[in-house]
């Protein structure tokens, strides 16, 4: 099958659009793939995206914090907002409430929990459900007011955490 658009190479890419509930379908080689791409996320840029989640539910705070600037590198919130992208490491420090709140309505969580390999999955969950099993044995002692068991317990617990086999 040949490229819808130029005609002229295989097609290996397969669109199916739907614009104002029409349906499509495109065939496209890998360069007018490539340029699709572009004139896409041109459209339907990121900074677009993370200004809209920005914008939406917009509180006072926010307003006031559209000053704040990087001391580093000099982009200001509302900068941010714009291009949709960081001036440098400082701004995660310096935008830190504003990216906090992005970030929860973006990932539903400010805190990255990252992916694993599946091979990996099943040793890390078990590390999980040892540092699980001290902590309901923490507080089985806690509860039958055994405490030097409980201060044991306690420094595995932080020893764990410590080594970062959570």
């Amino acid at each position: 099958m040949q490229c819808d658009v130029c005609g002229k190479k295989k097609a290996t890419v397969h669109l199916t659009e739907i614009v104002d509930e029409q349906m499509s379908e495109m065939h496209l080689c890998e360069d007018c793939a490539r340029e699709k791409s572009v004139q896409m996320e041109q459209q339907f840029g990121l900074a677009d995206l993370l200004a809209g989640l920005a914008d939406f539910g917009k509180q006072v705070k926010d307003v006031e914090s559209v000053k704040v600037k990087c001391s580093v590198c000099g982009l200001s919130y509302e900068d941010f907002r714009k291009v949709g992208r960081l001036g440098c490491s400082e701004c995660y420090s310096s935008f830190r409430d504003q990216l906090s709140t992005l970030l929860k309505k973006i990932h539903g969580s400010s805190r990255h929990l990252g992916k694993q390999p599946i091979k990996m999955s099943a040793p890390i969950r078990e590390k999980g459900d040892q540092l699980a099993d001290l902590r309901n044995q923490l507080q089985e002692a806690i509860r039958l007011e055994n405490f030097e068991k409980a201060a044991a317990l306690r420094d595995k617990i932080h020893e764990f955490e410590k080594r970062g086999k959570v």
